[in-house]
C-alpha cells in the first residue's frame, strides 16, 4: 500500500513520436493538447491542429477520416 505503482520507461525513443493520419505531421513529445484523437476499426489515429481545424465538421459528425 505504502509503494509507489511503477510507471514503465518507453522500450525506444520512438515510442512516444505521434504522426497525423492525415498530413504526416510529426511530434516527438506525444501528442500535444492541440491534436485529435480517434478510435477507427479499433485503431488510435492522430489528427494534427491544422487537419483537425480543416475537418471540425465531420469529425464531430463521427465521419471516420477516409471519408473526408
Amino acid at each position: 500500500m505504502d509503494q509507489p505503482t511503477p510507471h514503465p520507461a518507453p522500450r525506444d525513443p520512438e515510442a512516444r513520436t505521434v504522426v497525423c493520419a492525415r498530413c504526416g505531421t510529426r511530434s516527438p513529445d506525444g501528442a500535444p493538447l492541440t491534436w485529435t484523437c480517434s478510435m477507427e476499426n479499433g485503431v488510435r489515429q492522430y489528427f494534427c491542429h491544422d487537419c483537425a481545424r480543416a475537418n471540425i465538421r465531420a469529425i464531430e459528425g463521427r465521419l471516420d477520416s477516409s471519408w473526408w
